[in-house]
């Protein structure tokens, strides 16, 4: 592209190409073939290619067959003025669908080209995600709080009352006050799930190697619930660890591939386990100035049917569950875990397809005080 004539107030002259690499979002611009004629920084990321392989190829080259960015840039072509769309799903081969905001304007200095400008709405997204969950986590706390006070100790006199009353209860009777002991004992376990929300210490953090963690997970899987599943492991040997509490990753992982089992729902699925390092997601965290990096990026991707559309706003709230003895605290309790740990959950589902993806911040050097200790 030409450089710019722009003049800053000190006398510079900015070249136009390093501001459109100084971008975040990606910006190619095209000729009347769709030959790629320019690429920045931002692109070379998203389509996960070097512009020296983006620049021998036209666009549809690294789009989906009938992606609708395709008949955007032709209407442009056609009509000569500027299209938006919003929400505009694009699949590349090396990384997979994800919603866009699009922007196609013809270049006026290039008779024949267009702009092409990709805004990823992911960031959003899982910002607006990331509220949710937290507001759904903190929705559950004051609950486990009022039910553990209001509902066990009256329990406890019922499930009292009801083995006293079975000592002298005729022998037909005696299922009536054990059936009272069994509800009253699930109750209590219920309650005694929930509890696990109301607890509001800091999490005490170290490295934690998160492989050793899918590691462990994966096995407790093929001995146990997801006996017979095919369990594929693909990760990055490099990452760094993790900073965070073990223990508690291995409940947010067990959870995930339990659900992933449960949806696949016979023995030929696979479930894949991934850890990748995505540079460059930075999240601002509640109570705090500066903007975390969340750079670890851990999914468990299953083949199964693939979560219910209407189900999906709401996969994080507590009871929330498709199944029919579940509670709905699983993903609720994902859900605190993860966002204690400062990090964030997902999920993508399509049939045949269901990411759930974490991201989490890793270990710096340097372990974090909690902001209420002294």
């Amino acid at each position: 592209m030409a450089q710019g004539a722009m003049q800053t107030a000190t006398g510079l002259k900015p070249d136009s190409a390093a501001i459109l690499n100084a971008m975040p979002h990606p910006v190619l611009m095209l000729d009347d073939n769709m030959r790629i004629e320019y690429v920045n920084d931002s692109a070379e990321q998203f389509f996960a290619a070097s512009s020296a392989v983006l620049l021998r190829h036209k666009l549809s080259d690294f789009v989906a067959f009938g992606s609708p960015v395709l008949a955007l840039i032709q209407q442009v072509h056609e009509h000569g003025v500027s299209v938006n769309e919003y929400g505009v799903e694009i699949g590349t081969p090396r990384s997979g669908d994800r919603a866009v905001d699009i922007q196609v304007t013809p270049v006026v200095e290039y008779p024949g080209h267009v702009l092409l400008i990709l805004q990823v709405r992911t960031m959003a997204h899982k910002m607006d995600r990331q509220l949710t969950h937290r507001g759904a986590a903190r929705s559950v706390t004051g609950m486990a709080a009022i039910l553990a006070h209001e509902i066990k100790n009256p329990l406890s006199g019922i499930r009292g009352a009801a083995q006293l009353l079975e000592l002298t209860a005729p022998p037909e009777d005696r299922p009536l006050t054990r059936l009272i002991c069994d509800e009253t004992d699930r109750i209590c376990k219920l309650v005694d799930r929930m509890e696990v929300f109301s607890d509001e210490r800091p999490v005490p953090r170290e490295p934690v190697n998160i492989h050793v963690v899918l590691g462990h997970v994966k096995q407790l899987a093929q001995t146990g619930f997801a006996k017979g599943i095919k369990i594929a492991e693909e990760y990055d040997p490099s990452l760094p660890p993790v900073l965070g509490d073990k223990d508690q990753l291995i409940q947010v992982f067990l959870n995930l591939v339990k659900n992933a089992a449960e949806a696949i729902g016979k023995p030929d699925g696979e479930i894949v386990l991934t850890t990748a390092y995505r540079p460059g997601v930075r999240l601002a965290m509640p109570g705090r100035r500066d903007r975390v990096s969340l750079p670890l990026e851990i999914c468990v991707i299953d083949d199964g049917p693939g979560v219910p559309d209407d189900l999906m706003p709401h996969l994080f709230d507590p009871f929330v569950t498709t199944k029919s003895s579940g509670t709905g605290l699983g993903l609720a309790l994902v859900a605190k875990i993860i966002g204690d740990h400062g990090g964030i959950v997902e999920c993508e589902s399509q049939p045949r397809r269901t990411v759930f993806r974490v991201l989490l911040p890793m270990h710096t050097g340097e372990v974090p005080m909690p902001a209420n200790s002294k």
